[in-house]
């Protein structure tokens, strides 16, 4: 029994030293290698061609507009670090003939003097969109703003085409919230400048 006792405590004894020490710790790091970030390619906001009847002074024209990336210009940036190519948008109004009463086409340097310094920046000429024809008047809304597609960002401008060729823009101070019409009234006559 003296033998099973002290054998008892042997084993108690060396296991109770080797519980007690302390493990050896790993000093490796084992990490993944992070991956650059890569550059997207200039991206296009896509071209499109929109024509449209519209009566206008009792006579009918054709209002046809054309928007082209043009990589010419300089560079748009969403503010995510995605680079867009800026457009250039082509407006005709077409004669029942088919003769062009008006033929020109913008980019957004006809429109940097209606938008603050962030915009003229980092935005891009979005579209132009016929809106109403009255009186000597045919109206467009023009949007110059962020080039991201799922962006709600930009400033409304309205762009007027008289009946004699000449154009009038300014910025539109009207919400579309509800089924009302800017007249020549409502719009202040120090931000509107004949191009």
């Amino acid at each position: 029994m003296k033998n099973l006792i002290g054998l008892l405590m042997l084993l108690l004894l060396s296991n109770g030293l080797s519980s007690c020490t302390e493990k050896k710790q790993n000093t490796n790091i084992i990490a993944t290698k992070p991956k650059p970030a890569q550059k997207k390619e200039t991206q296009s906001m896509g071209d499109y061609h929109q024509s449209m009847p519209v009566e206008w002074l009792g006579t009918n024209y054709v209002v046809e507009v054309s928007r082209q990336s043009d990589k010419a210009l300089p560079l748009a940036d969403d503010g995510m670090g995605n680079k867009y190519y800026d457009n250039q948008i082509t407006l005709k109004i077409l004669r029942q003939d088919h003769s062009e009463f008006f033929n020109r086409t913008f980019s957004k340097a006809d429109f940097v003097s209606y938008v603050d310094e962030a915009y003229r920046k980092n935005s891009a000429l979005l579209g132009i969109v016929f809106d109403k024809a009255e009186g000597n008047y045919i109206q467009f809304a023009v949007s110059v703003g962020s080039p991201d597609k799922m962006s709600d960002e930009y400033v409304p401008l309205v762009m007027k085409v008289s009946n004699l060729g000449a154009i009038t823009i300014h910025k539109d101070t009207q919400l579309d919230t509800r089924n009302t019409r800017l007249d020549d009234t409502d719009s202040d006559p120090e931000e509107e400048d004949d191009i």
